[in-house]
């Protein structure tokens, strides 16, 4: 027996904000410009006043309003008010972005219209089988915990007047979950820790009876039992949050974007990169294919790292881990896959529709909530013909 914990934190949380900043200035690029090469940080904070600052490097067409596109941002999330302690109609903002390298750009697009990868670095896919979603159960309790605490704020901003706010709570919260496994996976969950921002005016026995009214909804709620704990705002009332109270610095929720604990996380961030970056683009793949293993019955869990080197179209390498549970050797899983997925930065963009953000939300909506286990997701799509393809190289 183990205890084994995942966390998650929320669109309103600092870091999440910046991160929604970056994708939505992703967006505004390619929704004009599917071509536009962006590599966007943003850091939100509060010195006198409430500032953003837009940095990184862009190549593009657009035309973008950066100032309406930051406050669009905080006003969907609920940084629309100052008693939220940020707002979108005050905050400063500051844009130091300027032209990508040109040797970069030159080490992207080769002649033949070919694409290379984008940096080099390491990505990692995974699945399994404790969710609904092939997602690792404490990682997705932690958000499903959010969710309901999100759609409590967002269904009580009022009829059409979004100035309005009925919720107790404010945006910025985080919430961690604990599981008791055995050999054969999840037992119990130890505790669930929550700790979210309030209206001033409550008491913390008020703000812990109001979040214990969406305890017993949450996704893997049934692990509950007499002994589970539930620690609510343990430092207290809590009023003051978000940039306010916390600098956010966009890239700095990998874990929480990824998978929890449960897998490794390759060195780059996913926000505010377009999908030449193989750092976000071929993370997706990873976890397309991490999943259709799983979906597929090829493995009860499944693991795929890819790595590429700046500039080169195919993969460094590509390996399928399954931990005992596939029904061939893990180096046949492996073959299968070059065989029958195109692995190129250009392949993974087409196969997924990455220079489109429309057809699947925007990339803002990736910066909140994980970018894995939401089924409108293109690359979270179950393919019945590549399952029957890869049926075809597997023994057995």
């Amino acid at each position: 027996m183990y205890h084994w914990t995942s966390e998650a934190v929320s669109a309103g949380h600092p870091d999440k904000v910046a991160d929604q900043i970056a994708d939505a200035i992703l967006d505004a690029h390619l929704n004009q410009d599917p071509t536009a090469r962006v590599a966007c940080e943003v850091v939100v904070t509060h010195d006198e006043e409430d500032l953003v600052i837009l940095t990184g490097e862009i190549t593009s067409g657009a035309e973008v309003d950066y100032d309406k596109v930051v406050r669009d941002v905080l006003f969907r999330i609920g940084y629309d008010r100052p008693e939220h302690g940020f707002c979108n109609t005050t905050v400063k903002i500051e844009n130091h972005i300027r032209a990508q390298s040109v040797e970069i750009g030159d080490a992207v697009v080769k002649e033949s219209g070919e694409l290379g990868a984008g940096d080099q670095g390491l990505m990692f896919g995974y699945a399994c089988r404790e969710t609904m979603g092939y997602m690792p159960l404490a990682h997705t309790m932690s958000f499903s915990m959010i969710d309901f605490l999100e759609l409590d704020m967002a269904t009580k901003r009022g009829n059409g007047d979004l100035r309005s706010w009925g919720s107790n709570f404010r945006p910025d919260m985080k919430t961690q979950a604990t599981i008791v496994y055995d050999e054969n996976g999840p037992v119990r969950a130890d505790s669930l820790v929550v700790s979210v921002c309030h209206r001033e005016g409550l008491t913390l026995e008020e703000v812990q009876a109001n979040v214990m009214e969406f305890a017993p909804k949450i996704v893997g709620a049934e692990y509950f039992d007499e002994d589970t704990k539930y620690i609510i705002n343990p430092s207290g009332t809590w009023n003051v949050g978000g940039p306010a109270a916390d600098t956010g610095l966009s890239g700095r929720k990998i874990v929480v974007d990824n998978y929890g604990a449960d897998c490794p996380i390759g060195g780059g961030s996913f926000s505010g990169k377009d999908p030449t970056k193989v750092d976000r683009s071929a993370a997706y793949m990873a976890r397309f294919i991490a999943k259709n293993l799983v979906a597929g019955n090829f493995a009860d869990k499944a693991r795929v790292q890819l790595s590429y080197a700046i500039g080169k179209v195919d993969p460094v390498s590509v390996r399928v881990q399954t931990f005992g549970t596939g029904k061939c050797e893990d180096d046949k899983l492996t073959e299968a896959v070059i065989k029958e997925i195109g692995l190129s930065p250009q392949a993974i963009i087409d196969r997924f529709g990455l220079r489109v953000p429309k057809n699947f939300g925007g990339y803002q909506g990736t910066a909140f909530g994980g970018h894995f286990g939401k089924d409108y997701f293109p690359w979270e799509h179950i393919d019945a013909e590549l399952i029957n393809r890869l049926e075809t190289h597997v023994p057995g």
